[in-house]
């Protein structure tokens, strides 16, 4: 099979996400990047480019200049990924959708709500896949966890627990100038959420993902610890579900101690699922009145769904890269099969879609609008 032709927007030098992007996109063989708007400064860009391998004459000054081109050469870019901070994400997107170029575009969607449900039309309206880097969605533990939720092995849902816990923002460090921390605590580019857009989030991604269970309403009390922080630097919220289903949700980057703690807990009425992020070859598991146990990745009771997207033996650790490339290889086969009028199989369409973005914003939108209005319930 010939590699996809990736673009990228975004990502250059002195970013994060983007290089794990590019990892991810590797790690199968199923891309090779070809072209890119690295940065907004044009110097950085085409220094990036020129870095990571890509032909000078595919570097591109603006993300306008790239998709016009890309989509009027033989050799053009198959998809692109966007890396940039989330207000630029709908109209990056928008430009190559409209040529019919695929996106891998990473979270949240957008920066409010009204660019969110234009971002969904736009995608709706167009010819062009779309995927959603809610990478956690990738990991084999998780996705063993949501067929168990699916299949009745815990019951009926009754309670829901989800927390992220970070500590980088414990101290007011987007006054120095670093880089990470500035736009992510900038409403311009963030959009309104601080940390329940950035990971809170994913926590109520992964609820979804996993369970499946469908929110009616919300209560939000949302903090900025630091002085002066314009964006909230921690959230409680308290959810409600359909069918009597309850939770509860917890995001903050001010808990010292805590790296990058995503943990969920999930009880019905015959057993309970526990899975954190900083273990995630673990699922534990417990069927009332039994012993607990712990699935391992790879081990004698991981199920198909999992281990389809397994690489290597257990006691090898998998995370994070692995999660990203679980999107990126899916994506990759989704758009194969589009290229070759193919139905897409269903394992592939556990990649995070427009609708989960939509949701994701509308929630992030709901808890500020709750948490700035006196912690009110508000219907989702």
């Amino acid at each position: 099979m010939s590699k996809l032709k990736l673009g990228m927007v975004g990502g250059g030098q002195g970013a994060f996400i983007g290089s794990v992007h590019r990892i991810a996109s590797r790690i199968d063989d199923h891309y090779e990047l070809v072209a890119g708007s690295l940065a907004s400064n044009p110097e950085v860009a085409h220094s990036s480019a020129k870095e990571l391998g890509i032909a000078e004459d595919r570097s591109y000054s603006t993300y306008l200049e790239m998709a016009e081109k890309e989509s009027n050469i033989e050799n053009g870019i198959d998809v692109v990924a966007i890396v940039t901070p989330n207000h630029l994400h709908y109209p990056i997107a928008e430009a190559f959708i409209m040529k019919g170029i695929h996106v891998i575009c990473d979270k949240p969607l957008t920066h409010n709500l009204e660019d969110a449900e234009k971002f969904f039309e736009c995608v709706k309206n167009s010819s062009a896949l779309f995927a959603l880097t809610h990478n956690y969605t990738g990991y084999p533990m998780v996705r063993q966890a949501r067929e168990m939720c699916h299949n009745g092995s815990i019951g009926k849902l009754r309670v829901i627990q989800v927390e992220y816990a970070q500590d980088w923002l414990t101290l007011p460090i987007e006054n120095e100038g670093q880089k990470q921390a500035s736009w992510r605590t900038d409403p311009s580019k963030a959009g309104m959420g601080g940390s329940i857009g950035d990971i809170g989030s994913h926590a109520f991604n992964l609820v979804d993902f996993i369970t499946g269970a469908k929110l009616t309403e919300l209560c939000a009390d949302i903090s900025s610890f630091v002085e002066g922080r314009k964006n909230d630097d921690n959230a409680h919220v308290l959810l409600r579900y359909e069918n009597g289903v309850k939770g509860m949700l917890w995001s903050s980057q001010v808990a010292p101690g805590n790296e990058n703690a995503l943990k969920i807990r999930i009880y019905g009425d015959k057993g309970g699922l526990e899975w954190e992020q900083e273990n995630p070859n673990y699922l534990r598991v417990d069927i009332f009145g039994e012993a607990k146990k712990i699935i391992r990745r790879a081990g004698n009771e991981t199920i198909d769904v999992a281990g389809r997207v397994t690489r290597i033996p257990p006691g090898h650790p998998e995370g994070y890269l692995e999660g990203f490339a679980n999107i990126y290889s899916d994506f990759a086969k989704q758009i194969i099969a589009f290229k070759k009028n193919q139905k897409i199989e269903d394992e592939l369409l556990l990649v995070p879609s427009i609708e989960d973005g939509l949701k994701g914003v509308k929630f992030i939108s709901k808890v500020v609008e709750s948490g700035l209005g006196g912690s009110k319930w508000l219907k989702f």
